[in-house]
């Protein structure tokens, strides 16, 4: 009895294994499948510390996006998002900041759900000092079209503050709606000569 070189053991090995595998995919195929698979929630992508950057034409950082974790599920199209924080920068406006503990993206982009330790923060300019949003839930419908809260909301604006339980924020109006147990202190600002 003569010994098969190891060498050539290995291609014989991925033969045998191609075909035992297209014999099960065959049959698979031949019988089908014994009814409706129920659709399972896992994912199909999941993207560990990532870094989203975008520059203007002029090179200037306009944004930054980045996360702990990504993690999408065909089924429905969500995305998870964890640890997120983004920042945002254009000309002549002051730069905003978001974080949250945990983020939700729907498939079409048109609905953004912050939860847990929620801040967006707009930083200072010339014209006006930090404010600050923190909350556990926001909701964005339409981009930042809507912005909503169930939750207790607390706004800063310098030494202004104002809380209150259930938020919604109409961008294209401005219009910034507390629903319930609102209460807060507002600081007369002064008026620059001139």
């Amino acid at each position: 009895m003569s010994a098969i070189a190891p060498t050539r053991l290995f291609p014989l090995l991925i033969a045998l294994l191609l075909a035992v595998l297209s014999y099960a995919l065959e049959r698979a195929v031949r019988e089908g499948p014994a009814g409706p698979e129920p659709r399972r929630h896992d994912p199909d992508y999941v993207v560990d510390r990532f870094i989203v950057t975008s520059y203007g034409v002029d090179g200037v950082l306009e944004s930054r996006v980045t996360a702990e974790k990504m993690i999408h599920y065909p089924d429905d199209g969500m995305t998870d998002v964890v640890a997120l924080r983004a920042m945002l920068s254009k000309p002549n406006s002051p730069r905003y900041r978001v974080r949250a503990d945990r983020a939700a993206v729907a498939e079409d982009g048109e609905e953004v759900f912050l939860y847990d330790h929620v801040v967006l923060i707009r930083e200072a300019d010339a014209a006006r000092p930090e404010a600050r949003l923190e909350t556990d839930f926001l909701q964005f419908v339409g981009g930042p079209d809507i912005v909503r809260s169930d939750d207790e909301v607390r706004l800063q604006d310098g030494g202004s503050w104002l809380v209150g339980r259930g938020m919604e924020y109409h961008h294209d109006s401005g219009r910034f709606y507390l629903r319930d147990r609102v209460r807060g202190r507002f600081e007369a600002r002064e008026r620059k000569p001139g």
